[in-house]
């Protein structure tokens, strides 16, 4: 089987995406593709057409082999649930309502802001820094006629830039572990550190980020959503009874405290070394029953009721589930493909050393757009940037921002990505708009780091 095969699945994933405007349906075709790939490599046409359909069920199952994956799947679930328990407490209108009256929210830039910051503050973990934004300006962008496509723009385009710079987390601790591997003349952590100035990506996009809340100016996709919304009378999160504040705050701090208990410790009270997947789960189980606790203790609701909104909830996010259910299956077969490790090794091909920054940035992008996932993205690319750096001379920090960068680029442009996924269901927007409507935002800013790798690389290499 050619290695240039082992594309053909992304691109039948944006095809239909873009043809069909159906992401579940893209995402299943794509799927399917692989798995027919992987068998033909091994078997006659005839079969492997007869057991695709099988073995793409099986990779669907598969992906509940993995711990991390499930938990991820389940904590969408039971955000769904929390979401719906504060919005019919009636402590998003009263938080709002509180906001504005206190003049810590009276405008739309003063909301952009709060989400922006939010964002940056919670830099532990990027799905909690999602999330937490996410929450709490929800209500506000509908009270201030904003568009959930722009909600969910500023928190998925602030919240994984923010964990790659600021690397007391996960992220760092990650590449961290990837980087030790090889022996350089500064420490890993040193390199890493290194990173931050030249990770031009999240410097960017954090910039534009902040120049469009501030300015509120839009443009494309997303000026046609700030549009639509002022012509239509949708059903928003403030359309409920306000009753206490604290229905929605207490709640949410119990979200970000416990995220950050949990990772102390599941890294025996080392932050960095937490994990992720397990702290964002059990935060969101543990803010599901604070809130809950207080709703049937206010005597306003009933445990029968509280049962039946929750399933209410989580049944709203069910396609986003499906959607994300899918990506990571996806994510998985093309692994198994190789589709990863074919693009990154047209790097690795014999060219000028000044360009080899911009490359990777470029290969971080392909990799992460066609397989969804930054973090797959650097265990592929780190173990070939690395090599070139002790081989060739080059410098390591700026290698490894490049592909850091990349990464977290082809991450916000996918539409396979279970980021894009949770930042859509942290928003409450429509996954395809959330894709349509940041997609010029990341190429522009993608563009511009990519003059810059090579700008860089001219005068430093």
């Amino acid at each position: 089987m050619s290695d240039w095969l082992t594309v053909i699945p992304p691109i039948l994933a944006i095809v239909v995406v873009f043809w069909r405007k159906e992401v579940i349906l893209a995402l299943v075709v794509a799927l399917f593709s692989s798995e027919l790939l992987l068998l033909l490599a091994e078997q006659s046409t005839t079969a492997a057409l007869a057991q695709s359909p099988l073995m793409t069920i099986e990779r669907v199952i598969a992906v509940f082999q993995s711990p991390g994956s499930t938990r991820l799947l389940i904590f969408s679930l039971m955000v769904g649930a929390l979401l719906a328990y504060m919005r019919h407490s009636g402590g998003v209108t009263a938080l709002v309502e509180k906001l504005v009256n206190r003049g810590v929210a009276k405008n739309q830039r003063q909301v952009g802001l709060l989400s922006f910051f939010t964002g940056v503050v919670v830099f532990i973990e990027s799905n909690l820094s999602v999330l937490t934004a996410g929450i709490l300006s929800r209500g506000l962008y509908d009270k201030f006629k904003m568009s959930r496509a722009r909600l969910a723009y500023v928190i998925d385009s602030t919240s994984a830039p923010i964990c790659i710079l600021i690397l007391l987390n996960g992220w760092g601790a990650y590449v961290l572990g990837l980087v030790g591997n090889y022996q350089t003349e500064q420490t890993a952590a040193a390199i890493l550190i290194g990173t931050i100035p030249l990770n031009f990506y999240a410097l960017i996009t954090l910039a534009v980020v902040l120049f469009t809340v501030i300015t509120g100016k839009t443009f494309g996709p997303m000026k046609e959503s700030e549009q639509a919304l002022n012509k239509a009378a949708n059903h928003t999160e403030i359309d409920y009874p306000a009753s206490k504040a604290r229905f929605m705050v207490l709640p949410v701090i119990t979200l970000v405290l416990g995220m950050i208990g949990f990772m102390l410790w599941t890294g025996d009270g080392n932050l960095t070394d937490g994990d992720g997947s397990k702290s964002v789960l059990y935060a969101t189980v543990l803010a599901c029953v604070v809130s809950y606790i207080m709703m049937v203790g206010s005597r306003r609701f009933k445990h029968q009721e509280m049962v039946k909104v929750g399933f209410e909830g989580m049944g709203e996010l069910l396609p986003l589930v499906a959607i994300l259910l899918f990506s990571l299956s996806l994510g998985n077969s093309l692994g198994a493909l190789g589709t990863g490790d074919f693009i990154a090794g047209i790097v690795a091909e014999s060219l000028p050393l000044f360009i080899v920054p911009a490359l990777l940035f470029l290969a971080g992008a392909l990799i992460s757009f066609t397989t969804g996932t930054s973090w797959g993205t650097f265990a592929i690319l780190i173990p070939i940037g690395m090599p070139m750096v002790v081989n060739l001379g080059l410098p390591p920090s700026l290698v490894l921002a490049a592909i850091l960068g990349g990464g977290v680029f082809g991450d916000h442009c996918s539409p396979i990505s279970d980021t894009t996924a949770v930042s859509s269901l942290a928003s409450g927007c429509d996954l395809l708009e959330h894709v349509k409507t940041q997609l010029p935002y990341a190429l522009s800013c993608g563009a511009l780091t990519l003059v810059a790798y090579i700008v860089v690389g001219a005068m430093w290499i």
